[in-house]
């Protein structure tokens, strides 16, 4: 069992910066994929960002060039590091853990971006 806590979110201006973290229990994150995703009211839960256990780095196009996903096995940590946001960034992010059949989520962070 893996037990995930998302921190980080909150209210930045567009442009702004926010750093999302992870912090897993329970079990160690080395052998799991991790992504990040999102769900904006009214829309589908949409996948980010991912980091599979071999450091193959994956992101939604949306978000190429300004997120930038990492992963710290040692502190059984992941970050999101969110840069030049838009509104439309505006959405609950939840943390990931995958190592099939096994999947974890986390409760989610509120990310909001508005002026």
């Amino acid at each position: 069992q893996v037990q995930l806590v998302e921190s980080g979110g909150g209210l930045a201006q567009p442009g702004g910066s926010l750093r999302l973290s992870c912090a897993a229990s329970g079990s160690r994150l080395s052998t799991y994929i991790m992504r990040w995703h999102r769900q904006s009211p009214g829309k589908e839960r949409e996948l980010v960002a991912m980091v599979t256990s071999a450091g193959y780095i994956e992101y939604v196009d949306s978000v190429k060039g300004r997120f930038t996903i990492s992963r710290d096995n040692a502190k059984n940590m992941i970050y999101l590091q969110m840069n030049s946001l838009k509104p439309e960034d505006t959405a609950v992010y939840y943390c990931n853990a995958l190592n099939p059949p096994l999947s974890y989520w986390g409760q989610g962070t509120q990310v909001t971006v508005s002026s």
